[in-house]
């Protein structure tokens, strides 16, 4: 192997390395049994992150004003618990939260479609925490998302 290969496989990462000795990784999904592309496929980062945007952006002006009547430094904790109460509230019985549902995203159950109660509040309470939710697998799942065994995908 060359250095010149070297360095190029140590800065595109393990992936590119791999798939260039041939291994196929597949499309994200694969392994759930989604498919590719349209309804139904894994959302993508981007949809995420601005469903994300929307659902806190609602949670801060819900706290902001009805529960501390103007910005305190308490509006962050009361912007929180709103966020908590309104994912659980809609994961648990719709499938989806507002800014989810504005971008076309849904949250299902891996194996039975429907996202229990308890998933969600499983599922939000991380999510809640940022670590796990900024830990993503290979098919783009969150670490709440695996730990929960729910999934994101496209309306």
């Amino acid at each position: 192997m060359d250095n010149r290969d070297a360095i190029g496989s140590w800065l595109s990462g393990p992936r590119a390395a791999a798939e260039e000795a041939g291994v196929d990784f597949g499309y994200r999904g694969e392994q759930l049994g989604l498919p590719e592309h349209g309804p139904g496929s894994i959302a993508r980062p981007g949809r995420r992150l601005g469903a994300l945007a929307v659902d806190w952006g609602f949670s801060v002006l819900i706290a902001y004003s009805l529960i501390t009547d103007g910005y305190r430094p308490a509006t962050g904790n009361w912007a929180l618990l709103v966020f908590f109460v309104l994912s659980v509230l809609t994961v648990g019985t719709v499938g989806c939260t507002p800014g989810k549902r504005l971008f076309g995203l849904r949250v299902v159950s891996v194996g039975t479609g429907a996202v229990s109660p308890l998933r969600a509040v499983a599922r939000t309470i991380l999510l809640c925490l940022a670590v796990p939710a900024l830990i993503w697998d290979r098919d783009g799942r969150g670490l709440h998302d695996r730990l929960a065994r729910t999934v994101e995908v496209r309306i």
